[in-house]
């Protein structure tokens, strides 16, 4: 984990000033405080501020190769980069660091943007190319780590937070009406939209070229499926084998650091199997860490503690409270900046900050799994749905859905509500969104409280019609499972999951994450395993548990996946006072203030949350939702105060 910044004169000639570089830093400190580097010319300004894993002592960035021609600024990791630095030996390149970072650029050296190819990490990469005037930007293949850029003055600035972008003085932020709609169908904007009007992201699988004043955008991986019958045909017992020795390895050289590296533990089958895999095939002391819930409706410490009893860890807990998750509710968002639709990142947050108080940098943990061998409820949903569409007049199979959400009174009681929710759209299971469009249109009735502007602003555009219409050729051709989990994947995952619950929420506490099922050899390898070794029945993730079944507790491994939730109402309010934000930024004046949502609507969901009786799943995720565009509004567009940069030490110039 590090943070990179940079500004590059497109079509000027501005000066590149260091204090400028210095301010883009001090605003994303946090992902990086151990030390400091920028790198300046005429042309382009560079700046990273490092968290040190990999070669403590010789690995400060900016990095140049041989003859100081190309410079590097670097966030993340490459794993195999121990394999590729003897490649690179063999064919004359001399190293000045051991880190992960100087075998970037002489891979760049060598093959240019392919070099992307042979990389197995999480990163995202600056390289200026000073003898041919390009910089190269570049971001891994699923998105794990952020990348922002925007165009002012005839200058590109980019960064690893919006934040950054801002610190310049040169950017303002707005929020996007267009964005403000896909946050509240998708939960998260469309790559390379974000949230802010004309700020844009580098999208997963892609990098750019600066180079005779134009910036253009190339795609160098995309997640693919088989056609549909073409999968992987071989015995379920050879693929789970594979599977198996594909995790052990993803695991083993993510425990590459000179840190110490820990584990989140959350008693589910994922974060078990990895911490499991730790324990099994490496000789590591190992600290893993867990959320507790205050609250039974949420609290997995049984599991969690089951689970560090059986692998012998050295477990560490956070309690998660309802008053805690509205106390830290502003600094999560002023982490996310963007819109959330659920508190799930507040926990999140708590427990990167209990990691940092033990220490540790680096944990590895179980995101990926259920996007990639069907964990989710919502590939079991569309499953049944389809089950359903054969015989639209059942009156048992549209029970099958009552075991999907016991957690949702209202679709756990069955009856005519949950027949209702789910029959919408029942027979269209030709549509190349089935799996998601119930969920969407659920979270577009939050629309409801839009302000007539924000509606006017939006409705030139359909969300979900542009995301079809953004879907490849081959998408068709792939099993019903592969399409539904290349929508979850490209949209949910990409740019919530591992954003704002993810790389957000740990590098707000310094800390970097490591995901081994998010290994593209494991991906690709996931990919062709057929639909039914996923799903098995109702079974989610048949396939996996068979691989690893000998190295968790049977109640572990057999257990029924719980979705990670967080309490949402109760923690805005309390029954014994008020939060003074939450009354300010959702008072008819802020609201009103602000322009994107209806007064009078906000005020009749606050006093239904106030009352705390009867919130819906709906009325949390629309409380959420304007609550923390309230607070984007505040932190970003009206009120963004750049922090200060006079701490920033050890700091490396080099000059070019």
């Amino acid at each position: 984990m590090c943070g990179i910044v940079g500004i590059y004169n497109l079509k000027t000639e501005i000066p590149i000033e260091v204090s400028t570089l210095k301010s883009m830093l001090a605003a994303i400190r946090h992902r990086g405080p151990d030390e400091f580097g920028i790198y300046t010319d005429a042309q382009i300004g560079l700046g990273n501020a490092r968290l040190s894993i990999i070669d403590l002592s010789t690995g400060s960035q900016p990095i140049a190769n041989e003859d100081e021609t190309l410079w590097i600024v670097f966030n993340g990791e490459i794993f195999n980069y121990v394999e590729l630095r003897p490649e690179l030996e063999a064919r004359g390149h001399h190293f000045r660091t051991t880190s992960d970072t100087e075998v970037i650029v002489h891979l760049y050296e060598d093959l240019g943007p392919d070099c992307l190819q042979q990389l197995n990490g999480q990163f995202a990469i600056a390289i200026w190319d000073k003898r041919r005037q390009v910089l190269f930007l570049a971001r891994d293949r699923l998105g794990i780590r952020p990348l922002y850029y925007t165009m002012a003055d005839g200058t590109l600035i980019f960064g690893s937070e919006v934040k950054a972008l801002l610190s310049t003085g040169r950017v303002r932020a707005e929020i996007d009406p267009v964005s403000l709609d896909q946050v509240f169908t998708f939960w998260s904007t469309l790559a390379p939209r974000t949230i802010f009007h004309q700020i844009y992201e580098v999208p997963p699988g892609h990098y750019a070229l600066a180079r005779d004043g134009r910036f253009t955008v190339h795609r160098y991986w995309g997640l693919s499926f088989p056609p549909a019958g073409e999968e992987d045909a071989r015995p379920e017992t050879e693929i789970a084998a594979e599977l198996r020795d594909l995790l052990v390895d993803a695991a083993r050289i993510r425990l590459r650091a000179d840190v110490p590296v820990g584990a989140y533990l959350s008693g589910g089958l994922d974060s078990s199997t990895i911490t499991a895999l730790i324990r099994h095939y490496t000789s590591n002391y190992l600290q893993t860490f867990s959320i507790a819930f205050s609250d039974p409706d949420f609290d997995e410490r049984e599991y969690q503690e089951r689970m560090s009893n059986f692998l012998h860890t050295d477990h560490r807990r956070v309690e998660c409270t309802h008053a805690d998750i509205g106390r830290v509710f502003p600094e999560v968002i002023w982490h996310t900046e963007t819109p959330i639709l659920r508190t799930s990142p507040a926990p999140m947050f708590l427990l990167s900050q209990l990691v940092r108080e033990n220490n540790i940098k680096v944990v590895l943990t179980g995101e990926g799994a259920d996007e990639f061998l069907g964990g989710y409820n919502i590939f079991k949903e569309a499953k049944v749905r389809r089950f359903w569409a054969r015989q639209p007049q059942s009156d048992l199979r549209p029970l099958l859905l009552r075991r999907l959400y016991p957690y949702v009174p209202q679709l756990s009681a069955g009856g005519s509500y949950l027949e209702a929710f789910f029959r919408q759209g029942l027979a269209d299971t030709a549509d190349p969104v089935y799996s998601h469009r119930i969920r969407w249109r659920n979270t577009a009735r939050l629309k409801r409280l839009f302000s007539a502007a924000q509606r006017g602003a939006s409705a030139a555009g359909d969300p979900v019609a542009a995301f079809i219409a953004s879907l490849d050729g081959p998408f068709s051709s792939w099993s019903e499972l592969a399409q539904a989990q290349y929508i979850e994947v490209s949209i949910f995952m990409a740019e919530y999951l591992l954003s704002s619950q993810g790389d957000r929420m740990l590098a707000a506490h310094s800390v970097e994450g490591r995901f081994p099922f998010l290994d593209h050899r494991v991906v690709e390898f996931c990919s062709r395993i057929p639909p039914h070794l996923k799903i098995r029945g109702l079974n989610e993730k048949y396939i996996l548990k068979k691989s690893v079944s000998d190295l968790l507790p049977a109640d572990v491994c057999q257990r029924a996946k719980r979705p990670y939730r967080a309490p949402i109402h109760r923690s805005f309010f309390p029954a014994d006072g008020t939060l003074p934000y939450v009354e300010e930024l959702l008072s008819p004046e802020a609201v009103a203030a602000a322009g994107y949502f209806d007064p009078q609507a906000v005020a009749r969901l606050v006093n239904k949350c106030r009352r705390g009786k009867l919130v819906s799943e709906s009325d949390d995720m629309a409380l959420v939702g304007v609550l923390s565009t309230q607070l984007v509004h505040r932190l970003f567009v009206e009120d963004f105060a750049a922090p200060a940069d006079k701490d920033l030490h050890p700091l490396k110039l080099c000059m070019g």
